[in-house]
């Protein structure tokens, strides 16, 4: 049986128990933001597996529908090769294209990368029990900081993927910066897999980040709750709300916490005090929805050449495989 390995960043790179000045600096700006990366602690990770569930988010079953159809391909393509995940959650999609390896009997290597320790714990342990050939080496951090940490592989190639479109998280400047160090980290003749979420109608995307049973709302707030966990706060969940907008200028969703009325929350262990206003807004996420032509044309320019991009049947998600040169 291959081994479990469960490498904690926490004693060589900068994590989440850091000193916080991205949230100093995100509350205390005008309009005020914190980073996406703040929702998932143990119960924001079993929201969004939650949220993943839901009627109105198609993003998860449209991609997971792509994976099945064509899982089989991305790895003919790819051969035997390590399977480096980013932001791999309860590795449920993963387990199409570690099914679609296996039934090939291409030796592959699986190297998970989430910021939720607990999550990914889990998630290494029942994929051990249910792949017990596959060796497994998972890695707690951000992207940035696991991605510095990944060895030359032994297989003949590697393959980085990057589902669920959270791509769109980034902003167009964290986007190229991204893709710089994909390719960076890329040898030649290397793999990457991005889904991307595409452009579609406002009711559809809308609809998926306000969803009718409040799940989303929940994961929204929840943050507040991360925060006063790991810097010792005072936030009242019940004097926020949530909604998610569309901006179609910026073709991105972008998702808010509106505050209802006018206080001062105090982060001890960061010396911090915070007014609010009411009716002041904060933003914690966006979603970016992009059109494959050009997110094909962007991976080109870095470097990574478009193979095959495949979409579902209503072209409402997309997954590029492209390649390092040579």
């Amino acid at each position: 049986m291959a081994t479990t390995f469960l490498t904690n960043l926490k004693g060589h790179y900068q994590t989440l128990n850091n000193d916080g000045d991205d949230v100093i600096q995100g509350l205390t700006r005008n309009p005020k933001t914190l980073p996406a990366k703040y929702f998932y602690d143990r119960q924001g990770s079993q929201l969004f597996e939650q949220i993943c569930e839901l009627p109105e988010y198609y993003p998860t079953r449209t991609e997971a529908s792509i994976l099945r159809e064509y899982s089989d391909e991305i790895a003919q393509i790819t051969g035997a090769c390590e399977l480096v995940e980013l932001g791999s959650g309860s590795s449920t999609k993963t387990r199409l294209l570690l099914d679609a390896y296996q039934a090939q009997n291409y030796s592959c290597k699986y190297v998970p990368i989430d910021v939720s320790e607990s999550i990914l714990e889990a998630s290494a342990i029942q994929l051990q029990k249910d792949y017990p050939n596959l060796q497994i080496k998972a890695l707690v951090g951000t992207y940035e900081q696991a991605l510095a940490q990944l060895k030359p592989t032994s297989l003949p190639a590697r393959m980085i993927f990057f589902l669920g479109s959270s791509i769109g998280n980034f902003t167009p400047q964290e986007y190229d910066l991204f893709l710089n160090q994909i390719r960076d980290v890329l040898a030649p003749g290397d793999y990457f897999l991005l889904g991307i979420d595409l452009q579609k109608p406002i009711e559809i995307l809308e609809a998926a980040y306000n969803d009718s049973q409040g799940v989303t709302a929940a994961f929204n707030l929840n943050m507040l709750d991360h925060l006063n966990w790991r810097f010792q706060g005072n936030f009242d969940t019940s004097l926020f709300t949530h909604q998610a907008i569309y901006n179609q200028e910026e073709n991105q969703i972008e998702m808010y916490l509106h505050c209802q009325k006018s206080h001062v929350v105090h982060l001890e262990s960061l010396d911090l005090k915070v007014n609010w206003e009411a009716g002041e807004s904060m933003l914690t996420e966006i979603s970016r929805k992009f059109d494959l032509e050009t997110v094909q044309k962007d991976l080109d320019f870095k470097g990574l050449k478009t193979i095959k991009s495949f979409t579902d049947s209503q072209n409402w998600f997309g997954l590029t495989l492209c390649q390092a040169a040579r």
